[in-house]
């Protein structure tokens, strides 16, 4: 039985380390988020890490069983890896209105996913209520996200005008290549690396919404779509497109805008967005909106009373996740690092 071994606060979050399992929680009353991780020796304790999931693991290969596995809850998502050393069968159900995806990290043997073969590109999928047939390879490293799937839809419909859940009706394993299962694979490794060294980045809402937009672009990316013509706006739709966008980034200066977001208010798709922006500015809105936030934790910086203030915590709150990634756009823009800017904030004359 699992006994409570510490506990320890800090700010509005604490950190457990309960005998094999350790969890990260915020304390806030709306729960923004949750970490743990844990370590098992059976295949039915392991069935029971994952949460609001009702699930049975039954050991099918003979040796000592070890499983580890981590998980990350926030608003929409539960985004999760799990490894096992010997085959098992798992079967139930994820939790009600809910869409899963998974894609192997390793694996060795073959394995089945409600009557097809696994393999190291497969990607597979299971909605809320049906139930799951999944005989593991020996070996297994999967990593996997679960959502909403009315949100995730949403979503598919306002950015890519796409109706996800009807392109998914009676798929449990995805017709992906090679490269969009390493795409979606490598993503998820770097949110889970990321998630795993800062979660208390978890804390801010801007953070939460952009890797969950993140995580959907990058999930809607890995279905290939139904092939249809869909025509191209004309030049005069294009002007029309970013001078609306940039009249709705020149009203919200200081939030951090996201592409789904001006979909959204624009009512167009991410493609039509693509092309209007590459037309009139040869810049992608991807590229255009990274630069606007990027001013904004430049701002936020220089205007640091005191250092007190966190690099992390003002690039989360306009919507940095990947924190390398941001040092380095960071760097490139303005020719100094952010903790640069911060440490120089003090010394500036207003």
């Amino acid at each position: 039985m699992l006994a409570c071994a510490m506990l320890h606060s800090s700010g509005n979050l604490s950190f457990r380390s309960i005998a094999n399992m350790t969890a990260f929680t915020s304390s806030d009353e709306d729960q923004a988020f949750s970490a743990s991780w844990r370590t098992t020796h059976d295949a039915d304790d392991h069935a029971s890490c994952l949460q609001h999931w009702k699930q049975r693991y039954d050991q099918l290969t003979a040796g000592l069983f070890s499983g580890n596995f981590e998980e990350f809850w926030f608003d929409n998502l539960q985004v999760f890896r799990e490894r096992t050393n010997q085959s098992v069968h798992e079967a139930g159900q994820s939790w009600e209105g809910s869409r899963t995806f998974g894609v192997p990290v390793e694996i060795d043997g073959k394995g089945w996913y409600c009557g097809q073969i696994l393999d190291l590109n497969s990607i597979i999928t299971l909605k809320g209520g049906e139930e799951m047939d999944f005989r593991t390879p020996k070996v297994q490293e999967i990593l996997a996200v679960t959502t909403d799937a009315a949100a995730l839809n949403d979503y598919a419909l306002q950015v890519e005008h796409r109706d996800i859940e009807a392109e998914l009706a009676g798929k449990r394993v995805l017709p992906a290549s090679a490269e969009q299962a390493a795409t979606l694979r490598d993503f998820l490794g770097t949110v889970m690396a990321s998630l795993r060294a800062t979660p208390e980045m978890l804390r801010h809402a801007a953070m939460r919404k952009a890797l969950e937009q993140a995580i959907y672009g990058s999930l809607i990316a890995s279905i290939n779509p139904d092939t249809e013509h869909r025509p191209t706006p004309s030049g005069h739709a294009r002007r029309l497109v970013v001078e609306r966008a940039r009249e709705y980034m020149n009203a919200h200066i200081e939030e951090p805008i996201t592409v789904a977001d001006l979909c959204a208010e624009l009512r167009v798709s991410r493609r039509t967005l693509q092309y209007s922006f590459q037309d009139v500015l040869n810049l992608n809105p991807v590229s255009f909106l990274r630069a606007l936030r990027l001013n904004g934790v430049r701002r936020d910086l220089k205007r640091a009373a005191d250092h007190s203030a966190s690099v992390a915590d003002i690039a989360a709150r306009w919507g940095f996740w990947h924190l390398s990634h941001f040092a380095a756009d960071y760097k490139s823009m303005f020719g100094e690092l952010p903790s640069e800017t911060l440490r120089n904030a003090g010394h500036r004359i207003d």
